[in-house]
């Protein structure tokens, strides 16, 4: 690290390297190979990493007999200069298990449990009454759970809590998460869905304003950076929680929606000369090199090609097993592996 003039805060992720009880310090080396001195004080303290509705768990040995070679570990703390040199010293640190090789998130309930927890969260915030209305879904909600007074109801949005109720369903059995999904799957069918028969295509409106018994749908993305377009990432997400319950219900309808939407992405997004998907296309034209697109014209970006197999695809080819979403799946990673990396720069896409 280059010379300090200032204090900043931050959180090393790394194993344990060695311990120096005397001087009360660890070596702490991250993934990328960089290795830090920690020190810690008397006023240094340490959890276990806890779960959602969990509370504050202390680590059963004292903090310094935490500190062994090997262990993974969390470490918040101040960097400040000192010396000409730099010290990070430890105000919070966090373990991922009592014994040294222990991970608390690989226990086989953990991930039921969490997701026990969201799905309660979000079921008690849209539904407090325990009535399943979609009526009542708004956008936003505080992190206590209630609504923020507003008219908005976004599609990506209730599909994704959609996708996050069949899973729990999934998961743990309790009824009340399929009938929520599957009430949530109708409701965007029905009321955020607009099919053309003609073109044989299911495209899916940005949002909806629900005022006592008025809607107003709003077509085109009012998000800053993909105002007034068509963004792909919006017509992908549409589908991830009704393709999650159609694992669970097969219903054949949810099978064609998938199947129309998909049609869109081959007729409008899809760049067939060179491959992959534009990010987006004109709200009027459907046309993804529209000059209206501004910095978005004949773009095309990791939402539009990637996003496809970790929304849907990747659940419609467990549902189906039919090969055209296999080859699908394929030829997204091959468009990924071959235009995404940047390896000059940094080991991700």
């Amino acid at each position: 690290m280059d010379k300090m003039h200032f204090t900043f805060s931050d959180t090393i992720a790394g194993y344990v390297t060695s311990v120096d009880a005397n001087k009360k310090t660890f070596g702490l080396k991250t993934y990328d190979e960089r290795e830090f001195q920690v020190r810690v004080t008397d006023v240094t303290y340490g959890e276990l990493i806890q779960n959602l509705d969990e509370p504050f768990q202390a680590p059963n040995g004292k903090l310094d007999s935490m500190f062994v070679e090997g262990r993974y570990l969390f470490a918040y703390g101040l960097f400040y200069p000192e010396g000409g040199d730099y010290v990070f010293e430890a105000k919070h640190i966090i373990f991922t298990g009592n014994e040294a090789n222990e991970f608390r998130f690989e226990t086989q309930d953990w991930w039921i449990k969490q997701i026990s927890a969201l799905a309660k969260f979000y079921f008690n915030a849209q539904f407090p009454d325990d009535i399943i209305d979609y009526h009542s879904y708004r956008t936003r909600l505080t992190l206590e759970g209630l609504k923020v007074e507003s008219t908005r109801q976004e599609t990506d949005t209730i599909s994704r809590m959609v996708y996050g109720f069949a899973t729990t369903y999934l998961l743990t059995g309790e009824d009340r998460y399929l009938v929520a999904a599957e009430k949530g799957t109708e409701y965007l069918r029905t009321h955020l869905r607009a099919i053309d028969e003609d073109a044989d295509i299911v495209y899916w409106y940005h949002a909806m304003d629900v005022e006592g018994g008025r809607e107003r749908k709003i077509f085109a993305s009012q998000f800053g950076d993909d105002y007034d377009a068509i963004p792909a990432y919006e017509q992908i997400y549409a589908l991830a929680g009704p393709i999650q319950t159609y694992r669970i219900t097969g219903d054949p309808a949810i099978l064609r929606d998938a199947e129309m939407t998909i049609n869109l992405f081959n007729k409008y997004f899809l760049d067939r000369e060179k491959g992959g998907y534009f990010s987006h296309i004109d709200p009027v034209a459907f046309d993804p090199r529209a000059e209206s697109l501004d910095q978005h014209r004949a773009r095309k970006n990791w939402n539009s090609v990637g996003d496809h197999a970790p929304a849907y695809l990747i659940n419609l080819w467990l549902a189906t097993g039919e090969d055209k979403y296999a080859d699908f799946l394929v030829s997204l990673a091959d468009t990924i592996v071959q235009h995404f990396p940047d390896y000059a720069h940094s080991p991700f896409v």
